[in-house]
C-alpha cells in the first residue's frame, strides 16, 4: 500500500475513533452499534427537543450523529488529498463535522424567529376569543391553532385530538408544549391551564401582558438582526479567503510538496485552527440570547 493510501486509511480510522468517542461521551453509546440507549432520559429528551425546534423532528438522533460522522470522514479525506497530511485532515474533518450542527441550528433560529412573528397575533386572537366572544379556553386555543403557521398546525391538531379523547387540559397543554418546544408556548399553555383549572377574570390581562412582552422582544431581535446583516456577510470570508489561498498555493512553485513537509504541515494545522477559532468566536459574538423555556 502506497503512502497516500495509508494516509487516507489513517484519516478514516481517526474519524471513526472520533465518532466513537463523541457518541460515548455525548449519548452513552457503547460498542460499534447505535442501538443502545443514550446516557439518560433527560439527554434523550433534550436531543429530541433540539431537533424538533430545528424543524427536523423526524430525524433520529442516531441519524444526526451518523451524518456528523460521515462529514467528518469526507472533510478529512478532502483535506488529506489537498494538503497530504493526517493532522490537517483531522482538523478539517472536525470542522466539516460541525456543518449539520450549524445548519440545524440555523433552522432552529429561523423557526423560533417565525414563532416570534406569529405569537403576538395569535395571542391577540386568543384574548378576544376568551373575552369578547366568550369561547371556552380549550375551544379558543384550538381555533387559534387552526390559523397558526402551517408547520405548527399538526401540533395543534394533535393537542385537539388529545382533548377530545381525554378532556384533560393539563395533558393537552403538555402535549402541545412538547410538540412545539417554544418558550412562548410554555408561558401561554401554563397561563391557560391555570385559568382553566381555577377560573378567574384575570386571563385577559395576563394575555395582554404576554402580547406586550412578545412585541418588545420581537422588536429587539429585529434591531439586532438588522445590525448584524453586514457582519454576517463578512464572516463568510473567514472561510472563503483561506480556502482560495490554499488552492492557489498548489499551483505556485512546489506548493503541494511544501504542504507535505513537517513545517508545511504545522503551518497548515495552525492556519486551519485559526480559521475555526475565528469562525466560532465571531459566531459567539453575534449570538442573540434566546429566552429560556419555563414550566417544562
Amino acid at each position: 500500500m502506497n503512502a497516500p493510501s495509508l494516509g487516507v486509511a489513517a484519516a478514516a480510522l481517526a474519524a471513526a475513533g472520533a465518532y466513537l468517542i463523541y457518541t460515548s461521551a455525548a449519548f452513552g453509546w457503547r460498542g460499534l452499534g447505535t442501538g443502545r440507549p443514550y446516557g439518560s432520559r433527560r439527554g434523550r429528551r433534550s436531543a429530541r427537543m433540539w431537533l424538533r425546534q430545528a424543524g427536523v423532528g423526524d430525524v433520529g438522533v442516531g441519524e444526526f450523529v451518523a451524518a456528523v460522522g460521515v462529514l467528518f470522514v469526507l472533510g478529512g479525506v478532502a483535506a488529506f488529498l489537498l494538503f497530504g497530511g493526517v493532522l490537517p485532515a483531522l482538523v478539517a474533518g472536525g470542522f466539516a463535522a460541525t456543518v449539520p450542527v450549524s445548519s440545524y441550528r440555523a433552522r432552529r433560529r429561523a423557526r423560533l424567529a417565525a414563532a416570534g412573528e406569529a405569537w403576538p397575533r395569535m395571542l391577540e386572537e386568543l384574548r378576544l376569543a376568551t373575552g369578547s366572544l366568550g369561547r371556552s379556553i380549550p375551544q379558543a386555543l384550538f381555533e387559534v391553532g387552526r390559523r397558526a403557521p402551517e408547520e405548527w398546525r399538526p401540533a395543534f391538531l394533535a393537542a385537539e385530538r388529545e382533548w377530545l379523547l381525554t378532556t384533560d387540559f393539563g395533558r393537552t397543554t403538555a402535549l402541545l408544549k412538547d410538540r412545539l418546544a417554544d418558550p412562548t408556548v410554555d408561558a401561554v399553555c401554563e397561563t391557560l391551564a391555570v385559568a382553566h383549572e381555577v377560573g378567574g377574570t384575570e386571563l385577559e390581562s395576563r394575555l395582554a401582558d404576554l402580547i406586550e412582552d412578545r412585541i418588545l422582544d420581537l422588536q429587539g431581535r429585529r434591531d439586532a438582526a438588522s445590525r448584524q446583516a453586514g457582519v454576517r456577510f463578512a464572516r463568510r470570508f473567514v472561510l472563503l479567503v483561506p480556502l482560495g489561498m490554499a488552492l492557489a498555493g498548489l499551483s505556485i512553485g512546489t506548493g503541494r510538496s511544501a504542504y507535505e513537509t513537517p513545517g508545511g504541515q504545522l503551518a497548515v494545522v495552525i492556519g486551519l485552527a485559526a480559521v475555526v477559532a475565528c469562525w466560532v468566536w465571531s459566531g459567539r459574538l453575534m449570538r442573540v440570547p434566546e429566552p429560556p423555556r419555563v414550566f417544562r
